[in-house]
């Protein structure tokens, strides 16, 4: 049996889920208002703009930490308001190559400057240079621990038990 949290473990998970949730609701609302958006569909139209190509929908999936599932009901609406277009790739028939168009930039350029002044407000200006530095080590660190373990969609999946 694992033991309970302690009370300064407690605190800091708390006060983390309840500024991530604070963040998130805030950073929602903006892209929704401004660009009709989701978060995930900026994310995707985030890593397409970056990519400065194509990216693959496992690439993307991985990358957003969306299921394979969700990420293609996702690109689906934004494939048909013209912002990404997805085909086949030539080299891997399994593969689907995404390509974000020019509206979709455009729409990403647009939203972007908002988003930047959203999260700069509520998670940056609070912090000095030197709490950014131990900040982004923090979660540097505990991102690449929990992308050490296999995602969902690549744990081995349990036997029905036919019975």
């Amino acid at each position: 049996m694992t033991s309970a949290l302690d009370p300064q473990e407690l605190g800091a998970y708390f006060a983390f889920m309840e500024a991530s949730s604070l963040l998130s609701h805030q950073v929602e609302q903006h892209l929704r208002a401004e660009g009709d958006l989701r978060y995930v569909q900026f994310q995707l139209l985030a890593r397409l703009a970056n990519a400065r190509g194509q990216l693959t929908m496992t690439e993307l999936a991985d990358g957003v930490v969306y299921s394979r599932s969700g990420l293609t009901y996702q690109a689906g609406l934004l494939e048909a308001a013209g912002l990404i277009t997805r085909a086949p790739s030539a080299e891997d028939e399994r593969a689907t190559l995404v390509t974000i168009t020019d509206a979709g930039l455009a729409l990403f350029a647009r939203v972007l400057p908002g988003h930047v002044e959203v999260v700069r407000s509520l998670l940056f200006d609070p912090l000095t240079g030197d709490d950014v530095d131990h900040l982004g080590d923090i979660m540097q660190r505990i991102r690449d621990h929990m992308r050490a373990q296999p995602p969902r969609s690549a744990a081995p999946r349990k036997r029905r038990s036919t019975g």
